[in-house]
């Protein structure tokens, strides 16, 4: 179930925001009036495209004039314009908008914004405000050394917060970010460009949001933003107990009309997707706790379950209603003078429930059987079959003209073919007519004689079994048969589940069964190589169990092994092409070995049905081997490697350093991974370090 508030506990106006070349103004105007879009908006950009027509018509015909005598056009410029990051920060500042949080999908554009409203002159502070931002900036870097704030480019961001102005984004280590949500929540900082991280996890709420574009770049294409991240990003304006209304402020941009702006605003439908999938770490733990069947039921009602296809769902809910039942009437079947299975075994025929599904699924349209009825049994002939979630439905018409429908929960005996009649084939099967003449010929059509089923050999006479004298026998008996029928029900939907090609738990089958082949997995118990994987908590868990298990990090000291294993950590996210790697000589081999290993481990992935796991990385070789080697950052950081991304990339590294010293089988193996993790810990990344490193 999911639960959806729409109700702010501050209410947001939202507000469109864009510059007019004929006035030399930046205008700011709501963007919802009346539950609709802003006509006055939707007017200003219907002129500003008119007269970009009127213009462009113009041009085309004074284009020859101009070509004989060779004067270059003149540079047009549109009416409208996108106001810039400085005309943002003064028009927020004269509205009384501030604090307010800027978000750019951009980290350089949210430095170069930060930078240029400092170079613009725009101070949002006082002295002792500025006095206030310069003592926590002093306790937050006391274990820098100056060499490393100098590779920081320190002194730039010291200045921007002491103009209240300030960066964040996923680039800047861990102490920078602190710094700048302590002095904005503190009210010192009132200004921050930002990347859409600030938007998560962060309680930095805002009077204003303004968001500078409604496109994003993915690494290969720009997207528009989705209404749930419009929601998120416009949370943050607004604080509770302070402002009675919080602000969002959208850019005009040419690429993006204001309808869509305002369908945006007014847009109530969100989507979430689950980003959950089945990993071999978590496949091994699963089959060290649970068993087969517990497994598949965890796997099939979770919420990527519900979204790759919701009938798994229900089924799997249904199952554990029903299996509840069923496990309240054989409580119900238990008699105080003996066992009750052992009394039935022995005087009652009872058919396993597969032989009444298949019993089921073999009629068709037009077959005669005999169906329970008031106690007794009655020909009926099938006129429909039709699958459900629990089975096939037959829909029957009796002799007495009773249309019923039943499934196999209804049988105590699997259906028998008692013969076959001809349909009406010029009447619809719900029509009185045709119902009246199928019970018509039924009611003439003879049934098969059956031959009688012998009753199994006894021991001893019904009477001789002490069950026999409990008074409530009769009761208990019809307890166990619904017991039964209700088996069968799970039987027909277990099955369906397992059929399912959109089962969750049919994919973490795929995942077993490769585990299995690789020697990870033997008849439902992890092997001792399972046990490691069990242990290895990374999104490349299995090719790290691998490399383990071939030895691919023995024989390597703390720097080269802190190198290889940074393929499995970092990852080159531009859009561009990547630099060419630089790889340390003495691990070439290793790491043409490692490269290969994990190649073939994504081609067994693949040819099992299963997405291949992301490719290693070495671009990051080089500097892995450098730090752990005691260079110093300054000589380490470069125009395609972030203080930022590098801290967390040694972070993330050294807790699979850490790992390795606990799961590897070589002693050396685990103190060549110890001491690496000991040797990374060091100056920017060890000043950094959060509670994940302690």
């Amino acid at each position: 179930m999911a639960i959806v508030e729409e109700k702010r506990p501050v209410d947001l106006i939202n507000h469109f925001v864009v510059g007019d070349a004929s006035t030399h103004q930046v205008s700011m105007f709501e963007t919802i009036v009346n539950g609709q879009a802003n006509p006055e908006v939707t007017r200003l950009e219907q002129h500003a495209t008119q007269s970009a027509q009127r213009g462009n018509f113009r041009s085309h015909q004074e284009s020859q004039n101009r070509q004989e005598r060779r004067i270059k056009p003149a540079a047009k410029r549109s009416r409208l314009f996108a106001p810039s990051r400085v005309e943002i920060a003064e028009l927020l500042e004269q509205q009384d908008l501030l604090p307010a949080i800027v978000f750019i999908f951009s980290r350089n554009q949210c430095d170069e914004a930060a930078e240029s409203c400092v170079r613009a002159g725009i101070r949002l502070t006082n002295p002792e405000q500025r006095t206030e931002i310069s003592e926590i900036i002093d306790q937050r870097v006391t274990n820098f050394s100056d060499d490393d704030l100098a590779a920081l480019s320190f002194s730039k961001f010291a200045n921007q917060l002491e103009s209240g102005i300030g960066a964040h984004h996923a680039g800047l280590i861990p102490a920078f970010k602190e710094i700048v949500e302590e002095c904005f929540i503190r009210g010192l900082v009132r200004l921050v460009f930002a990347t859409e991280t600030l938007a998560v996890g962060l309680n930095m709420p805002a009077r204003a949001v303004v968001i500078d574009k409604l496109t994003k770049f993915t690494g290969e294409h720009h997207q528009p933003l989705k209404a749930s991240e419009y929601t998120q990003l416009t949370g943050r304006a607004g604080r509770r107990g302070i402002d009675t209304v919080g602000h969002a402020l959208v850019l005009y941009n040419q690429y993006v009309s204001f309808d869509q702006v305002a369908a945006l605003a007014l847009s109530r439908s969100f989507r979430l997707t689950s980003a959950f999938r089945p990993t071999y770490n978590m496949a091994a733990n699963l089959i060290q706790t649970h068993s087969r069947q517990e497994a598949h039921h965890l796997l099939n009602l979770s919420f990527a379950q519900f979204q790759s296809g919701r009938d798994v769902v229900e089924l799997q809910a249904r199952i554990t209603r029903r299996s509840k039942e069923r496990d309240r009437l054989r409580e119900q079947a238990k008699s105080p003078f003996g066992d009750i299975d052992e009394y039935r075994n022995a005087f009652e025929i009872r058919p396993d429930a597969r032989q009444i599904i298949d019993a089921i699924d073999s009629l068709k349209p037009g077959d005669l059987i005999l169906v329970p009825k008031s106690g007794r049994e009655t020909k009926a002939a099938v006129i429909a079959t039709a699958q459900r979630v629990n089975g096939t439905k037959l829909t029957l018409v009796a002799g007495t003209k009773a249309v019923l429908q039943l499934q196999a929960g209804d049988f105590d005996t699997p259906p028998v073919k008692q013969g076959h009649i001809v349909l009406p084939d010029s009447l619809a099967f719900t029509s009185p007519k045709f119902i009246k003449e199928v019970a018509l010929r039924v009611m003439r059509t003879k049934p098969n004689k059956l031959h009688a089923k012998s009753s199994p050999s006894k021991n001893f006479t019904e009477l001789s079994h002490t069950v026999s004298q409990d008074p409530e026998l009769r009761r208990r008996l019809i307890a166990a048969k619904s017991a039964d029928r209700i088996d069968s029900e799970l039987a027909i939907m277990e099955a369906r589940i397992n059929k399912s090609v959109q089962s969750v738990s049919a994919k973490f089958d795929e995942l077993v069964q490769l585990m299995q082949r690789r020697g990870y997995v033997s008849a439902w118990n992890l092997t001792d190589q399972g046990r490691t994987l069990a242990r290895i908590f990374h999104e490349l868990d299995l090719v790290v169990a691998e490399a383990l298990t071939d030895g691919l990090f023995d024989d390597l000291n703390a720097a080269e092994l802190a190198s290889l294993l940074s393929t499995f950590v970092y990852e080159f996210r531009r859009a561009e092409d990547p630099p060419r790697p630089i790889i340390p000589t003495t691990l070439a081999s290793k790491w043409k070995t490692l490269q290969a290993l994990s190649n073939k481990i994504a081609q067994d992935e693949e040819s099992s049905g299963l997405s291949p796991h992301r490719s290693l990385d070495p671009g990051l070789m080089d500097v892995t081997f450098a730090w752990a080697s005691g260079d110093e950052l300054i000589d380490i950081l470069n125009e395609d490697l972030t203080a930022g991304d590098f801290v967390r990339t040694m972070k993330q590294l050294i807790d699979l350093l850490r790992q390795i010293s606990l799961v590897a089988q070589l002693s050396e193996t685990r103190d060549a991974a110890l001491a690496a993790s000991q040797a990374l810990l060091r100056g920017v990344v060890a000043a950094s370090q959060g509670s994940v490193l302690q």
